[in-house]
């Protein structure tokens, strides 16, 4: 998996500057096929252990991790994630910014809702991605592209 930022022009969001002020590190991945996707699991567990979630939180962000990401391949036409590191002073956190310039999501709020598909899944990606964060923000519009923000701090 290749670390390194892609060439491509991105969706423009205030979401890349949301919690500016607590990370400690970022790196930024490309989002482009199934390998991806794999490297970036990989790489949330890391940082996942690395502040000591428990194994129920890690599984949740690193499932999380992986329906963003294969969502961003699927509808988004590739992209790319931020993965930061968060701290607070009293807590420490990770944090998962996906970003394309896609098609953008015409009604949030159906594709928030447990079994609305586009694309013959089951329909639990982003709904269910929301459930599994302490964080969930997405700023998505119609042509320009679609920003999707999970945290989840240690407890």
């Amino acid at each position: 998996m290749n670390g390194a930022h892609t060439d491509a022009v991105l969706f423009d969001t205030a979401l890349l500057d949301r919690h500016r002020q607590h990370r400690t590190a970022r790196v930024t991945l490309r989002l482009q096929s199934d390998e991806d996707v794999v490297g970036l699991r990989k790489q949330v567990r890391e940082r996942a252990v690395a502040i000591a979630l428990s194994l129920v939180d890690q599984t949740k962000l690193v499932t999380a991790a992986s329906e963003l990401g294969r969502n961003t391949i699927k509808y988004g036409g590739g992209g790319e994630v931020h993965l930061d590191s968060l701290s607070d002073g009293l807590r420490q956190g990770v944090s998962l910014l996906f970003v394309d310039a896609g098609p953008g999501i015409p009604d949030i709020d159906s594709a928030l809702r447990d079994g609305f598909t586009t694309g013959g899944g089951l329909g639990l990606g982003l709904g269910g991605s929301k459930r599994l964060a302490d964080e969930f923000d997405i700023d998505s519009r119609p042509g320009e592209g679609t920003a999707v923000l999970v945290v989840k701090w240690k407890r």
